[in-house]
């Protein structure tokens, strides 16, 4: 996945402040209707959250922590052609307790609309106990955010 020129991935908390990352639809990629298979649009959903992560985090959390799907609603807009490029872009939303939500557009470059927009719930498990670990206000540093703003008052 190619990141995106001048992204830092810090206060990645909307679109507008989204890390970015690009993709070019390959012949692999593409169904029996001739556009990009919905499996791969969850393959770079993973993708994408996986490397902003990597790219986020060192040491204690990056080695003793890992993520897990939970679920991914997404809505399917537009379809992408053999050939196209697309952003991805991913921000996170509110943390609830081990749960954090992850917003993904994916659009083709220069586009106005959307042709996938998807929220996943992502688990953080510890990696030594797979066991489930509250989202943390180290984590919520470590991507530069405003821990009120990405709590919520479940848990």
């Amino acid at each position: 996945m190619e990141e995106c020129p001048r992204q830092t991935g810090l206060g990645a908390r909307s679109f507008e402040t989204a890390m970015q990352f690009r993709r070019t639809a390959q012949a692999s990629d593409i169904d029996e209707l001739g556009h990009v298979n919905n499996a791969v649009y969850v393959g770079w959903l993973q993708d994408a959250a996986l490397a902003h992560w990597y790219k986020m985090t060192d040491g204690p959390l990056k080695d003793g922590f890992v993520w897990i799907c939970l679920r991914h609603e997404i809505d399917y807009r537009l379809p992408v052609l053999p050939g196209e490029e697309v952003e991805l872009r991913t921000w996170l939303g509110v943390r609830h307790g081990a749960r954090f939500d992850r917003h993904t557009d994916i659009r083709k470059v220069g586009a106005r609309r959307s042709s996938v927009e998807a929220v996943t719930t992502w688990v953080m498990l510890e990696k030594a106990t797979g066991r489930p670990r509250r989202v943390g206000d180290d984590v919520m540093e470590a991507f530069g955010l405003d821990v009120a703003h990405h709590t919520s008052t479940e848990s």
